[in-house]
């Protein structure tokens, strides 16, 4: 087949952000698929369709670009961040696996981009820097006991977290739930960072010890890092900076 399905992230906000191989790979695209407010960061031209869509249609968005890129399409399927990480690559390739058998001949890329934990570890120093995990907090395609379960084998097991969508208006309780764990499970006060619209101009960074968190702080363009039982703050007139060291005595 002579179409092709890349899957790229666009990074978490900033342009200059966005990696020179998907800049490369949008300027050949025929065709881009993807939720709306992603879609919308591409530039409109003369040979490119633009296909927004819902983000609660995701499998059906992903048969669409398998679909247009078996009839010879070049399609490009846009995330924000990565696209491996909570993001289009898995839904496209649940759509691949349950497919048309035609479609496994095609060519498929997964091009990555600066996911939005990344950025915001960055922004505040290096809270990520040894073992940590990341865990999606929306209860959508997966139960809450499932979540409650992993916040709690995260915390006995003293990893660093990085939570995605933390807080929306529709299930405001969950993280709520997520804060009562933590103080149970982690037994200090370590440090809990916000980091809100990372990389845009209304970036927020705010840092609060874990006793003194509260649901309201975060909704769903927070990235919620939490730091392990050996993470530390440097105090400094410029700005603090958080960091988790590599080695553990």
């Amino acid at each position: 087949m002579s179409g092709r399905v890349s899957i790229v992230g666009l990074g978490p906000g900033d342009e200059d952000l966005v990696t020179p191989q998907v800049r490369a790979v949008l300027a050949e695209a025929t065709d881009v698929v993807g939720y709306f407010p992603y879609v919308a960061r591409v530039a409109e031209r003369d040979g490119l369709t633009l296909h927004g869509s819902d983000n609660r249609v995701e499998i059906d968005r992903s048969q669409h670009a398998l679909q247009m890129a078996a009839e010879g399409k070049n399609v490009v399927v846009v995330s924000s961040g990565d696209p491996g990480v909570f993001a289009m690559a898995a839904a496209v390739f649940e759509a691949l696996e349950a497919g048309p058998a035609a479609w496994l001949n095609l060519r498929i890329d997964v091009l990555p981009g600066i996911t939005a934990m990344l950025a915001a570890s960055a922004r505040a120093g290096a809270p990520l820097g040894h073992d940590f995990c990341a865990i999606n907090l929306s209860d959508n395609l997966k139960p809450w006991d499932l979540i409650e379960k992993r916040l709690r084998l995260a915390a006995e097991a003293d990893f660093a977290m990085a939570f995605y969508n933390p807080r929306s208006k529709s299930r405001p309780e969950g993280f709520e739930k997520t804060l009562e764990i933590l103080k149970d499970a982690c037994g200090d006060d370590r440090p809990v960072i916000f980091a809100r619209n990372v990389s845009r101009d209304d970036e927020t960074l705010k840092v609060v010890p874990l006793s003194q968190t509260t649901a309201d702080m975060a909704d769903m363009r927070t990235m919620v890092l939490v730091g392990s039982s050996t993470t530390r703050i440097i105090k400094r007139d410029q700005g603090d900076i958080i960091y988790t060291p590599r080695s553990v005595s």
